[in-house]
């Protein structure tokens, strides 16, 4: 068939108008995709959307929220949280996000206490939150925690030389207060003498007093204890400045002499009195601490665990430590010929047991945390590894604020095969003889019928 030349000048027309409308469309998809997004998630269960409970949360949120992630140079890391951050700003688009490197940052670091890379800072309506375990569930309930409204209310006890929420000397606990504010909780100092405790107080803190409490003081402390009110006791060495009761309804005793370790100097420490805690229990405080801790001149507990309350131990020393009953003055050493006690010591537990006449939901439980140190929420040493996480998780978990959103983590189902021996030897003998065979017959069976051609 011949093409004539008009036919020719047709089919040139034809193809020039398929280039541009085939040039326009590409050109209009890539300006569509700039103006507009659309993911779909087609594993099973939706494994790469977040859930229900956070798009929920994510909706009631109102304000901006920005997260500071701190970062070195770790391409990886950086990938998983941007991948993570970016799967709440499909659902809610102003989320920001921003990578700051600690190691070129190290202001910044210290102002809002980052204490290992890879952490992240959420700011919400003033408030600020940090997360060092990248999930769903940490970020989720953080934010969960920024959102609340309700007032939480944490009561100082003053009046006795106690380290004050506000005190601005180095036995105060002014930066450790701030970082409660800033959380949303609602900080108050309270004299006994003036008043009873409050019905509203969520927890009541006894951050290490040093003048003995009045005879009244204590009837009212333990009255609060018996009711079911929560209790943070920070004690010191020696004297118990007329809380005795209060041990003795608790059922600990506090172990003379002072701790010592003799493995600080592996970590840079000089100093023996400084007990380093580098292992913890699986309890909600202390489950995403990866961090050392460090607790100058603490006092060992000991407890009784058949009483009336469950007795976690939350905070032990390592092997090499024991309770100093001399001097700290020139060499010193373990003697085992003395009342001393040898490591490893608790110097903090956790304890807890349903408050009368309620039921036995997590709100209606009492809790109550004694540790033998109060220096390690100083403004002197808050700063030191992981005691800022460590002090904010103990007064979260005491406000009951720790109920938080429970999301599992959704894995496909078809993710692994289980097979029993007769089938892994069918499978095992078709790939290894059977397949063979087959390919060798059929080979064979080609082979013959092109011969007979």
């Amino acid at each position: 068939m011949k093409i004539t030349r008009h036919a020719r000048i047709l089919l040139r027309l034809q193809g020039l108008v398929f280039g541009v409308l085939f040039t326009g469309s590409i050109l209009m998809l890539g300006w569509l995709s700039t103006q507009y997004v659309y993911q779909a998630d087609w594993t099973a269960g939706a494994r790469n959307t977040v859930s229900e409970q956070t798009r929920q949360l994510l909706g009631e949120i109102t304000d901006p929220v920005s997260i500071t992630a701190f970062v070195r140079e770790d391409d990886l890391l950086e990938k998983q949280i941007r991948d993570l951050v970016g799967s709440y700003q499909r659902f809610k688009d102003d989320i920001s996000l921003e990578f700051v490197n600690p190691d070129t940052a190290p202001e910044r670091v210290r102002e809002l206490g980052i204490a290992s890379g890879g952490e992240l800072a959420i700011h919400y309506q003033g408030r600020r939150e940090h997360i060092q375990t990248l999930s769903e569930q940490q970020l989720t309930n953080a934010l969960l925690r920024l959102s609340r409204q309700e007032a939480r209310w944490i009561v100082f006890l003053s009046g006795h030389g106690e380290r004050a929420p506000a005190g601005e000397t180095n036995h105060g606990l002014g930066i450790f207060g701030q970082e409660l504010e800033r959380k949303g909780l609602n900080i108050q100092t309270l004299s006994l003498v003036e008043s009873g405790i409050p019905a509203n107080t969520n927890l009541l803190v006894l951050a290490s007093p040093r003048v003995d409490l009045l005879p009244g003081e204590v009837d009212k402390l333990l009255a609060y204890v018996e009711q079911g009110g929560n209790l943070l006791w920070l004690a010191e060495p020696g004297a118990l400045h007329g809380l005795e009761p209060l041990a003795e309804q608790l059922d600990i005793e506090f172990l003379p002499g002072m701790v010592v370790d003799a493995t600080t100097q592996m970590f840079g420490i000089d100093n023996p009195s400084f007990a380093v805690i580098t292992g913890y229990p699986n309890h909600p405080i202390t489950s995403e601490l990866n961090t050392v801790t460090v607790f100058p001149e603490a006092a060992a507990l000991d407890f009784n665990d058949s009483g009336d309350w469950a007795v976690t131990p939350l905070l032990a020393t390592l092997e090499r430590s024991w309770t100093e009953l001399g001097e700290l003055e020139g060499q010193i050493q373990f003697d085992a010929d003395s009342d001393e006690r040898a490591g490893p010591l608790d110097i903090g537990v956790v304890l807890t047991r349903d408050r009368p006449g309620e039921s036995t939901d997590t709100a209606s439980e009492q809790r109550i945390v004694v540790i033998g140190d109060g220096d390690f929420l100083s403004n002197t040493y808050l700063g030191n590894a992981g005691n800022l996480g460590l002090g904010l998780n103990i007064v979260h978990w005491l406000s009951h604020d720790d109920s938080f959103i429970d999301i599992r983590v959704q894995s496909a189902p078809d993710r692994t095969l289980e097979l029993g021996r007769i089938a892994q030897a069918v499978i095992g003998l078709g790939f290894f003889i059977g397949l063979p065979l087959v390919l060798l017959f059929s080979g064979i069976v080609i082979w013959l019928r092109r011969r007979r051609r």
